[in-house]
């Protein structure tokens, strides 16, 4: 009996051993064999974007503008001939003058040889409003804040959190301005004085250029300048943007000025985008310990 219960069960072992071992093996191997199928999966979707060589790009501008190195050299890269036209993201509340204008003069640059539109994804405002202004179209989301357009210059006055701590500065300095903008004391007038002439100055350029480039009146200016802040539709009817609406209908319009038959967009690096949302974050933080003029 037991000889025969043996047999039995040699014989069904002997049956199903291809369906067996092909689960043993599946059992010991399968993270291996996922991360193969993984492989193969992204080797396929790069060949066939090799296959498609993209001739439209998208560039965002996101969180507190500090520097302009990283735009300047996307937009180095949408120079490239095969690159038709680009696709401005933003959403950022501004931030320091310098790049912001360096930002501007360089989609100025662009929009001479190719068609770019800037989308607002969230906030169009101030230094990131300048940054936009040279593009063929800006299309707003309908609930985008856009404008914004002034100047500030702020410091914190710490002489009361000095004197607590028992902390009494020591300074040395050579010219009458020397000291403008310190925190270790209240501003005495003249030092206000010569602050508001470089605020003067910039927001004066600022309107010049937002004038130009948007085709406004200037002396009309007090509408749609003088840090007023809109809606989508309250910035289309001042002439702060051209069109209220999505994401969708901005690459529309990308593809449309750029004549493309068969649009291609240039896929995002993920471990850049990963790197620069945590350089945003970092960037926002640190933007609140800056001084200087900062277009926000």
């Amino acid at each position: 009996m037991a000889n025969e219960q043996g047999g039995m069960k040699k014989f069904f072992s002997n049956l199903f051993w291809p369906l067996t071992s092909t689960l043993e093996f599946l059992q010991k191997y399968f993270k291996g064999i996922v991360l193969l199928l993984l492989l193969l999966v992204l080797l396929g979707s790069m060949q066939r974007e090799a296959a498609q060589k993209p001739n439209l790009m998208s560039i965002k501008l996101t969180g507190t503008i500090l520097d302009s190195k990283k735009m300047l050299d996307q937009i180095e890269e949408a120079q490239k001939s095969n690159i038709k036209g680009v696709l401005f993201i933003i959403d950022s509340p501004g931030g320091a003058v310098a790049p912001s204008i360096e930002i501007s003069r360089a989609i100025k640059r662009l929009r001479a040889k190719k068609p770019v539109v800037v989308y607002a994804a969230g906030t169009l405002a101030s230094g990131s409003y300048y940054s936009a202004i040279w593009a063929n179209k800006i299309i707003a989301n309908p609930g985008s804040i856009v404008g914004s357009i002034g100047v500030i210059f702020e410091s914190a006055n710490i002489k009361k959190l000095l004197d607590t701590v028992g902390i009494e500065p020591q300074i040395v300095k050579e010219g009458k301005y020397k000291e403008v903008g310190t925190p270790l004391r209240p501003w005495k007038e003249y030092e206000k004085a010569e602050i508001k002439k470089v605020l003067d100055d910039t927001y004066a350029m600022f309107k010049e250029d937002v004038a130009k480039a948007r085709k406004l009146d200037l002396n009309a200016s007090e509408t749609w300048a003088e840090a007023h802040i809109f809606t989508a539709r309250q910035a289309k009817a001042v002439g702060l943007i051209d069109r209220v609406g999505t994401i969708d209908m901005a690459k529309k319009e990308v593809e449309k000025l750029s004549g493309v038959k068969k649009p291609v967009w240039k896929r995002e690096d993920k471990f850049e985008k990963l790197m620069e949302r945590l350089t945003d974050e970092t960037s926002s933080k640190l933007a609140t310990l800056l001084l200087g003029p900062k277009l926000f």
